[in-house]
């Protein structure tokens, strides 16, 4: 999934995109509302985690362009306003949901997750194909009941194709939605991702190859 992430406290957005990413989501980081302005214009977020008073464009003005526009991204506001006003306002404003600081950042996980849910076409919660199958509200995913040891992003490679099963997904798209902006549109990092990905599957492979098409997933 990919998430974008307003906050204009350098320290704290950081913190929250190093976070999430760890929890193999893909993030651009913005610290004010221009540039978030910006990055929406080019790019498709599954969430965009939005402090409301921001230099620039103010949160809730980005809030409202959002609600309007009808786009599928969902908005998660993160804010040091935590009354129940600020809160009613909030939500009146367009956002999905409404996170107050401080906050526990295992909370702020599982209401991305849930908001990056509701951002796609409704999907099972245990994905599988075959013998294998992944959870990704717990984070595990399994062949023939072993559990895979995968990294972040083998892991969110796997969730993708089994979101989409028997359909092509380019390399780019695969891309744009696993990684982020500090990826070289020019990278390998898909082809060596999926390399390792193959491997730790096992055999009979699942995954296949399209030429200039990129890669599905479906029965051996």
């Amino acid at each position: 999934m990919r998430i974008l992430v307003v906050e204009d406290f350098e320290v704290l957005a950081r913190s929250i995109g190093t976070g999430l990413r760890h929890e193999g989501m893909a993030v651009d980081v913005v610290l004010d509302g221009t540039a978030a302005l910006d990055r929406l214009a080019v790019t498709r977020y599954d969430v965009v985690v939005l402090d409301r008073d921001l230099p620039g464009v103010h949160g809730d003005d980005i809030c409202r362009r959002l609600a309007r526009g009808r786009c599928e991204t969902r908005v998660l506001m993160l804010t040091a306003s935590g009354t129940v006003e600020d809160r009613v306002d909030g939500l009146g404003l367009g956002a999905d949901d409404y996170l107050p600081k401080p906050f526990a950042f295992a909370e702020l996980v599982a209401r991305v997750r849930a908001l990056a849910r509701r951002a796609a076409p409704p999907l099972p919660p245990v994905l599988a194909c075959g013998d294998i199958t992944l959870d990704p509200a717990r984070r595990t995913a399994f062949r023939a009941g072993l559990r895979l040891d995968l990294s972040p992003k083998e892991f969110a490679l796997l969730e993708c194709l089994l979101g989409a099963p028997g359909v092509v997904l380019s390399a780019e798209e695969l891309l744009e939605r696993v990684w982020d902006e500090a990826a070289d549109p020019f990278t390998t990092a898909v082809k060596h991702t999926m390399h390792r990905l193959r491997a730790k599957l096992g055999e009979p492979p699942v995954i296949e190859t399209v030429r200039e098409g990129g890669y599905r997933i479906g029965p051996p």
